[in-house]
């Protein structure tokens, strides 16, 4: 069983920066595409980002394209969201999520594991 745990959330001013980390246990990620979500009240779960297993493709949501970062680190079985020029529009919980057929997809529903979420705020 794969669990997924989010860390690095916070308040920040607009403009600011914040990187995002996921650590994962239970099994080598390195072959699963990671992805990044987030989500407020009364919305559906929007796609951040996500990495295919195998270190090939990297794809971002168009509204977090030029500012936001991922990357991972198979040695460490983490996943990291680096956020810069951060909007108060970017406030949400963020989740790390884990698709063991490894392609990297914006759709929410082909992850099969998922962490608790983390809280950013971006606001002055």
């Amino acid at each position: 069983q794969v669990q997924l745990v989010e860390s690095g959330g916070g308040l920040v001013q607009p403009g600011g920066s914040l990187r995002l980390s996921c650590a994962a246990s239970g099994h080598t990620l390195s072959s699963y595409a990671m992805g990044w979500f987030r989500q407020t009240p009364g919305k559906e779960r929007e796609f951040v980002a996500a990495h295919s297993g195998g270190g090939g493709s990297i794809y971002y949501g168009d509204s977090v394209k030029g500012r936001f970062t991922i990357s991972r680190d198979n040695a460490q079985n983490a996943v990291y969201l680096q956020m810069n020029s951060l909007k108060p529009e970017d406030t949400a919980v963020y989740y790390c999520a884990a698709d063991p057929e490894g392609w990297g997809t914006f759709r929410a529903s082909e992850y099969d594991y998922w962490g608790q979420g983390t809280q950013v705020t971006v606001s002055s």
